[in-house]
């Protein structure tokens, strides 16, 4: 059951993160990775500065989510170089 909610969250924070950058659409997987690798990096970002986000799916979503973002915008950076 973990499993399903971990891929929730990555599924809606992707989305989420999607709409917050305004670039192109992934689609339904491309947002579950983007969700996924963005919960990994937005956990790894908030451990690192000592912030919490609380320890519901609220939260979980919250930090997945500002991961995400962080994410897409450090690759269509990349993608102008």
């Amino acid at each position: 059951m973990h499993l399903v909610w971990f891929l929730i969250v990555g599924i809606v924070a992707g989305w989420l993160a999607g709409l917050l950058v305004k670039g192109e659409g992934m689609g339904l997987l491309g947002d579950m990775v983007v969700g996924i690798v963005g919960a990994y990096l937005g956990g790894f970002l908030f451990r690192s500065l000592g912030l919490g986000a609380g320890d519901g799916m609220v939260g979980s979503i919250i930090v997945a989510t500002i991961g995400a973002v962080v994410l897409l915008l450090l690759v269509r950076m990349l993608r102008r170089n």
